[in-house]
């Protein structure tokens, strides 16, 4: 799948959604969605950042993307559940959704880790996505075949000294991923659910990590997008309840 060669129409007339699309992966994987047919549903916290991510999707021609300005820190049920109702109201169904957001929070200690930066960081990166899947999964139904990929990481599946909250908050999404992939693998639902981990990544966030790294030995976002598009579209039916890397292991 690291190789895979996705056709052009491969997301035609599909609707999908994708978190932290201001920046970084998300943003690239937005852009690569939408130039495979997709009309994508942008959100994140900053509204001149998706501006930014809505103009360019514009520019190249492809279809008009929906914007959606939400701040997981602060997000209550509700506003998932508003969400939900103007998606079900314009568009009738979800076919994808890409769960990307998240914060780093401090590189610590547990005992010297703060227990504000703690229940932020659990919040944004494992509980809004908990609450978004949770007012998602109806119009996921209502798709031929929908796709939920997790964005999880290496330490949230060996955790690392001083990683703190964001390795815990990717186990956490790792057991959020295999959960529904169990929950949604039978004939009523055709719903796959992956977790994803990008690997080390050119990102503002990779840079927040390892200040010290030289961030061109790594890939640029670009580089991962055939795995995003294969768990995506249709050639990864019947994929689901995995843990996949978008970088090859050497």
């Amino acid at each position: 799948m690291h190789d895979y060669q996705a056709p052009a129409d491969l997301l035609k007339d599909r609707i999908i959604m994708v978190t932290g699309a201001g920046s970084g992966i998300g943003r690239t994987a937005a852009k690569t969605y939408a130039a495979h047919g997709a009309t994508v549903i942008l959100v994140g916290r900053t509204l001149s950042r998706l501006e930014e991510v809505y103009d360019e999707i514009e520019a190249a021609g492809h279809p008009q993307p929906a914007l959606v300005p939400m701040n997981f820190e602060g997000a209550a049920m509700k506003d998932y559940e508003e969400l939900a109702m103007t998606i079900e109201e314009n568009f009738g169904r979800l076919d994808g959704l890409l769960h990307n957001a998240g914060i780093l929070g401090a590189r610590s200690p547990v005992e010297l880790y703060d227990p504000e930066t703690w229940n932020k960081v659990m919040q944004v990166n494992a509980t809004a996505p908990f609450m978004l899947s949770r007012a998602m999964i109806p119009l996921l139904r209502q798709s031929d075949a929908a796709s939920m990929i997790f964005t999880s990481s290496g330490v949230g599946r060996q955790a690392r000294a001083y990683w703190g909250a964001y390795a815990v908050s990717k186990f956490a999404v790792e057991g959020l991923s295999q959960l529904l992939a169990d929950e949604l693998d039978d004939e009523r639902n055709n719903i796959r659910v992956n977790s994803l981990n990008p690997g080390a990544t050119r990102t503002g966030m990779r840079v927040l990590a390892y200040p010290a790294e030289d961030p061109k030995k790594n890939p640029d976002p670009e580089q991962l997008m055939p795995v995003y598009l294969y768990l995506m579209g249709k050639d990864s039916e019947g994929v689901t309840g995995q843990q996949i890397d978008a970088q090859p292991k050497n």
